[in-house]
């Protein structure tokens, strides 16, 4: 019998995750059911948002129960397939286990690998699927930039937020980019192309936006924000009348802790600021249309991505961890045989 070795979710966190609250384990290979396929996967995407399933709070998907799988974006092989658009041998990306197989359910976040398209499978998983397509949609779409506007983007060496700065230098826009620490800012201006990076580490709130009115003196027309907390607060007096705020993500709060006192939130009214968040799947119809933009910057060098592949479903877990000490940047994939 084929057994699934997977990331089982031990105990759920409270406060800073660790390595003691997931476990590997092994279970019978699961069946697919009408319209599912059963994959045999490759790469695993280890995104910081999964924290967001361990709480028992409801969110954008439901809550990972303690004892379940852990689950995450996956590119897999087809080696069952129960659904007519897709036959054994095809390559998909689609939401499934942090494991060696998966079923998966074809959606708005399913979609057919076209293998002439991928630079390499890890791109298709990375650069041109979800992590690209949010950079591409969160910014364009619901920032709308416009050529000679300021775009600030906090998270930035992480894989969404490298790549929204790189879009809104294509775009004509002045990028500004905050990481933790020296080296992440030394890679946001060498080799993501930021115009200037801000190193949050260390910096009260006062001295945070100081930072950021120094970094964007004509004032900043986007914020394009994957932490929220403080540093959204600090942001929001330095936004320019009628600025839009992007929120990707809030990698601040994914730990459970108690959200922060925010002391700037009359500045959305008096600024007349538009805040929305967004969700990929909004812009399913479109994909085709980002994928196309990525490829093109990629071939024309003017996008450059990162990417981190470790080996081994044992590699899960503490690269998992490890994307809330600050120690990460680009994007990280566990690559199984």
């Amino acid at each position: 019998m084929i057994h699934n070795r997977y990331v089982r979710l031990r105990s759920r966190p409270c406060g800073k995750i660790g390595q003691d609250d997931f476990e590997l384990s092994s279970m019978a290979l699961p069946s697919p059911e009408q319209g599912q396929l059963l994959l045999k996967n490759r790469l695993l995407s280890i995104d910081p948002g999964v924290r967001n399933l361990l709480g028992a709070k409801e969110g954008y998907l439901p809550p990972i129960a303690v004892g379940a799988p852990v689950t995450c974006s996956v590119l897999g092989e087809v080696i069952q397939s129960r659904h007519d658009a897709f036959a054994e041998g095809d390559l998909v990306v689609g939401r499934g286990m942090m494991g060696e197989y998966s079923v998966v359910t074809p959606d708005a976040l399913c979609w057919k690998v076209d293998k002439a398209s991928a630079h390499t499978l890890s791109n298709a998983l990375g650069v041109l699927g979800n992590t690209g397509r949010t950079a591409y949609f969160g910014l364009l779409e619901v920032g709308r930039p416009e050529p000679g506007g300021t775009v600030l983007v906090s998270g930035a060496s992480g894989s969404v937020g490298s790549l929204v700065g790189q879009i809104a230098r294509i775009k004509g826009c002045r990028a500004v980019g905050i990481a933790g620490g020296e080296q992440k800012c030394r890679m946001l201006r060498d080799e993501f192309g930021f115009d200037v990076a801000i190193d949050y580490l260390g910096k009260s709130d006062e001295e945070l936006h100081a930072a950021i009115v120094a970094a964007c003196p004509d004032g900043i027309d986007v914020f394009f924000d994957n932490v929220g907390g403080r540093v959204l607060d600090s942001t929001l007096p330095a936004m320019n009348f009628g600025g839009r705020v992007v929120l990707c993500g809030l990698i601040s709060q994914y730990d459970g802790a108690s959200p922060p006192v925010m002391a700037n939130l009359f500045m959305i009214v008096a600024k007349a600021l538009h805040v929305r968040g967004f969700l990929l799947p909004q812009f399913a119809d479109r994909y085709d249309e980002a994928v196309a933009f990525l490829e093109g910057a990629i071939a024309r060098r003017e996008l450059y991505f990162r990417e981190e592949i470790l080996d081994g479903l044992e590699a899960a877990i503490p690269a998992f961890v490890r994307q809330f000490n600050a120690s990460t940047a680009g994007k990280t994939m566990v690559q199984l045989s």
